[in-house]
């Protein structure tokens, strides 16, 4: 052959091969995704109603409460008091965020049980004690119990069963059932730490001075005093109806009881042995809001979140940007599809970490502005598209309403200390912490074919937890997420009755107005990535909800965490183990620290609404216990 022919075969084999590889690559990488999108637990499926959440006990609490005839609200009140009564990553004394389908009034409603910062806890309190950030553990690390009123709350106004009945489950509980393995094992993970506290000692570690001091797995734990407890919310229900009162008003009675009567004069003794700041005053005069939740579209979906006081309108302000790119093209976990997502995530978690914060207290958060499309596109015009930005901070609402910067020199200084080193033990710590919130938190997710359907996203009183005195009732820790300095964030400084600015976020997605989505997640700050990724799963990629809840996600750990020192690590990026090597190279091209875990997902809980067959179709990550029950 002559060589100007060889040439141009040479040249032709070239230009073939340059347009095969592309498509070669892209089959690779389907078949890849493929494998890793094939779930490991059957969806479920129910006609009737279904009932998810992170205990396999809890989910049977609402199966029983839903074969007695109760509705989605009775239910998820069941799961929740016994999710609670088990311990590991939420107690009593911890707080509840709720998204309610009303189908009467064909809206959602948003439940705040989050409790508040009592009397004495202010931000001079804590610097005085030379501490940056507020304590993460003990009783001064409390806020006030929020989930025995949300519970409450939502059973009286949206329920049908009597607080007996759903808590009766819970009750037989604490009476004593077989604990788990891993929450045997994180008692005594913790107990060097529970041994600080008298109350917490005499629960939790039951075989003192053993090897093993805390309950082994399978053994029969008991906790009479959280029994004696929950009775007398009971009790003043029965007595309030015997009076006459309606089912509410009984209720509420029980209500007033845990936070005006005798359970609330324990409780403050209780937590005070401890070094604790709750007053009288700051139980009576908190109170349960059921607000106007936000709300954005994405596509055809209208996405319903609560407002500032947690993490959730974060999730809206990325799915604006989100919906001006086109995510399909780049292929699933693509390098450029997970470059484009971390941007895009930090965009908006920087705006969250200066601008949200407790909406009933000054000053007033700017959420209009940042969850509006315009704001979207303009943050979007600062997205770099080619490596990692660690210099990302959080944009100027204020411009687009035409006024100065309530907090000019803070808005400067958060940028820079965005830029603060952030070792790698550091980042080692926040990713063990992100662990034991995969460990053992949980989400609950129910609905019934009446229509109504609940996302609830409960917390607190994680081990190790602080019990206060005789109540068997496990304190929050979520002062921690408050900050002490304007610096570090202007709407959430820490006052007495206010809110810290909380991860929990359940999430509820409706299209032609009617439920299609119900969702949430535990993992801290990590919650709004899994959920915005389990989202685009669903609607860019077209996966079941079982195959969304497992996929494969990323995690970003550039903002500023909620818990601890508040520690952030540019460019830090958790990608799971299977990711393909190339893949991986191009990301670290592009400035990115990969740190490989073998379970990224979640765990995710999750319903679909299926508007063909008017049925239910049921996921639940395959990280740990969460499980599901449908008829």
């Amino acid at each position: 052959m002559p060589r100007s022919s060889l040439s141009s075969f040479f040249y032709l084999y070239l230009s073939l091969l340059s347009l095969v590889c592309p498509v070669l690559l892209v089959c690779q990488s389907w078949n890849s995704l493929q494998a890793q999108s094939k779930p490991h637990k059957p969806v479920l499926h129910g006609q009737h109603w279904i009932a998810i959440t992170g205990k396999p006990l809890a989910a049977t609490a609402g199966a029983q409460i839903f074969s007695q005839g109760g509705n989605a609200i009775d239910a998820a009140c069941a799961m929740l008091a016994a999710t609670c009564t088990m311990h590991d990553a939420l107690s009593w004394g911890g707080e509840t965020q709720a998204l309610i389908f009303d189908p009467r009034e064909k809206k959602v409603v948003g439940i705040n049980a989050l409790g508040v910062a009592p009397t004495g806890a202010t931000a001079d309190f804590f610097i005085q004690q030379g501490l940056r950030y507020p304590p993460g553990e003990g009783a001064q690390a409390a806020v006030t119990p929020g989930t025995p009123g949300g519970l409450m709350i939502m059973l009286a106004h949206y329920g049908t069963f009597s607080l007996e009945q759903v808590l009766k489950p819970a009750m037989e509980l604490a009476q004593g059932y077989p604990i788990e393995t891993a929450t045997s094992e994180w008692i005594e993970d913790s107990k060097e730490t529970i041994k600080q506290w008298e109350s917490s000692t005499r629960v939790f570690l039951p075989h003192l001075g053993k090897v093993y001091e805390a309950p082994r797995p399978g053994e029969i734990f008991r906790q009479p005093d959280l029994y004696r407890t929950l009775e007398k919310c009971v009790f003043a229900e029965k007595r309030s109806l015997a009076r006459g009162s309606s089912r509410k008003e009984a209720i509420m009675a029980a209500y007033d009881r845990f936070y005006r009567g005798d359970i609330a004069e324990a409780l403050v003794e209780g937590c005070r042995k401890e070094g604790g700041l709750f007053t009288h005053a700051d139980l009576a005069n908190w109170q349960v809001h059921v607000e106007e939740p936000v709300v954005g579209t994405y596509r055809d979906l209208e996405i319903y979140k609560l407002t500032s006081w947690v993490q959730g309108p974060a999730m809206i302000q990325m799915l604006n940007m989100l919906e001006a790119l086109d995510m399909r093209s780049m292929g699933l976990n693509s390098s450029r599809y997970i470059h484009t997502l971390y941007q895009v995530m930090n965009l908006s978690f920087a705006d969250r970490d200066f601008y949200y914060g407790d909406p009933y207290f000054p000053p007033e958060e700017p959420l209009e502005v940042l969850l509006s499309k315009s704001y979207a596109r303009h943050r979007l015009t600062q997205l770099n598209r080619m490596q990692n930005d660690p210099h990302i901070g959080p944009g100027d609402p204020y411009r687009w309403r035409g006024l100065e910067h309530p907090f000019p020199e803070e808005w400067k200084g958060f940028v820079e200390g965005n830029l603060e080193h952030i070792g790698k033990k550091d980042m080692a710590s926040v990713i063990d912490q992100r662990r034991d919130f995969l460990a053992g938190t949980t989400s609950i997710q129910a609905a019934d074919a009446s229509g109504w359907v609940v996302s609830i996203t409960p917390s607190g009183g994680w081990l190790p937890a602080c019990i206060a005195g005789n109540t068997g009732v496990g304190l929050s820790q979520r002062m921690q997420s408050f900050v002490l300095h304007p610096k570090d964030g202007p709407y959430n400084v820490l006052e007495p009755g206010k809110r810290p600015r909380a991860t929990l976020t359940p999430t509820l997605a409706l299209k032609n107005h009617r439920p299609y989505l119900c969702f949430s997640v535990q993992g801290g700050d990590t919650q709004e990535q899994n959920l915005v990724q389990f989202l685009l799963n669903t609607v860019e990629f077209g996966m079941n909800v079982q195959e969304a809840c497992e996929a494969p996600h990323i995690t970003s750990y550039q903002m500023r965490a909620s818990f601890g020192e508040h520690a952030f690590s540019p460019g830090k990026l958790a990608i799971r183990e299977d990711l393909p090597s190339w893949t991986r190279k191009e990301l670290e091209a592009m400035g990115y620290i990969l740190e490989e875990q073998e379970r990224t997902s979640g765990p995710i809980t999750a319903i679909y609404f299926d508007p063909i067959h008017q049925t239910f179709w049921g996921g639940a990550s395959n990280h740990g216990d969460d499980t599901g029950i449908a008829w």
